[in-house]
């Protein structure tokens, strides 16, 4: 039988990951509690494992007293000596009990704390592996899609999760086998394991994207400086090289726009601008508001400016209901009034 449980405790290892030593101070906790339900709870007992006899041994201990006033917990100095002239008043004397012994309860008890244990050791390794993955991208498989609230299940790989419908990109439409990319906004421990919020419609998934198929990203060539983003629509991302030789709009871009179709294409056709990052303010608003191409920008207050461009460029530079220039404004940090010449 001993065999049989060591041999379950290398295979709880191995298939979930959860280490052998945590399982056996589980075990060492389970026949504790099996043995002080069997014996009224107030009883002492050590517990001795050896892993490789694959051999546990249970103890009762009993104090050496002068007089027992308590059988269950105590031996007098007399009877012990009978065992062994080594003991002494004061010392501990250590009965071997069997586990074959222990009751059907004890036993169900047992088998309740290791399966608890096994629970936390998971819910740990868990809440360890999602912390790992806090603000970056992971890629999960539509499991089931629920058709009252728009919610979203999905197997992360490591458990099951929600991609509750406010964190989707608006209007997109998901089936079950689906592999999409999700941003781990945040990680909270709670009783039931851990709970974990997804998001597709966060910023923070634009910028992975880009560090994710960008090379000059990726080695620290070029920089990202900002974001913003109305999640579906528009993005706009503001970029800078420290080299010289590597143009960073050029570089996000891609030969025949090679590189930034396939974070369009995973953003569902979200339309995406990269600007030039530039000290100098009048540069960086020019190109935070392209696609429109900007006469003049001149700075006439803290944080505003007032923008010159052609007749033609007006609408492209406000855009649709105002959003090129209210997602420009959100990347710089300008107030930016828009006027013709």
């Amino acid at each position: 039988m001993n065999s049989e449980l060591f041999a379950a405790l290398d295979l709880i290892e191995k298939e979930k990951g959860i280490p052998k030593e945590y399982m056996i101070e589980r075990l060492e906790a389970a026949i504790v509690s099996a043995f002080k339900k069997e014996n009224g709870g107030n009883s002492n007992v050590r517990i001795a494992i050896d892993q490789e006899k694959k051999d546990i041994k249970v103890y009762k201990q009993l104090a050496i007293v002068e007089e027992v006033t308590d059988p269950a917990i105590e031996i007098s100095l007399a009877e012990a000596k009978q065992h062994s002239r080594r003991h002494t008043l004061g010392g501990v004397y250590e009965i071997e009990m069997k586990t074959k012994e222990f009751g059907r309860i004890s036993a169900q008890a047992a088998k309740q704390v290791i399966i608890q244990g096994m629970r936390e050791a998971e819910r740990t390794m868990m809440i360890k592996e999602y912390e790992s993955k806090k603000e970056e991208v992971i890629t999960a498989t539509v499991l089931k899609i629920d058709p009252i609230n728009g919610n979203v299940i999905v197997d992360t790989g490591t458990s099951e999760a929600v991609l509750l419908k406010g964190e989707q990109i608006p209007g997109e439409v998901f089936e079950v086998g689906d592999h999409i990319k999700v941003f781990v906004m945040e990680v909270k421990s709670e009783v039931r394991g851990p709970i974990v919020t997804l998001s597709r419609s966060h910023f923070g998934l634009v910028k992975r994207l880009f560090e994710l198929e960008i090379p000059e990203i990726q080695d620290g060539t070029v920089v990202i400086r900002g974001i913003s983003r109305e999640a579906g629509s528009r993005t706009k991302i503001a970029v800078e090289s420290r080299d010289a030789n590597v143009d960073p709009v050029g570089a996000c871009i891609g030969n025949r726009r090679s590189r930034i179709s396939s974070i369009i294409d995973e953003l569902r056709g979200e339309k995406i601008d990269v600007a030039k990052f530039s000290e100098v303010p009048e540069e960086f608003i020019a190109s935070a508001l392209s696609p429109a191409t900007v006469k003049s920008v001149v700075i006439d207050g803290e944080r505003s400016c007032r923008v010159i461009v052609a007749p033609d460029q007006l609408s492209l530079a406000i855009g649709k209901e105002g959003q090129n220039a209210r997602l420009a404004a959100k990347l710089t940090g300008y107030k930016i009034d828009i006027k013709t010449v």
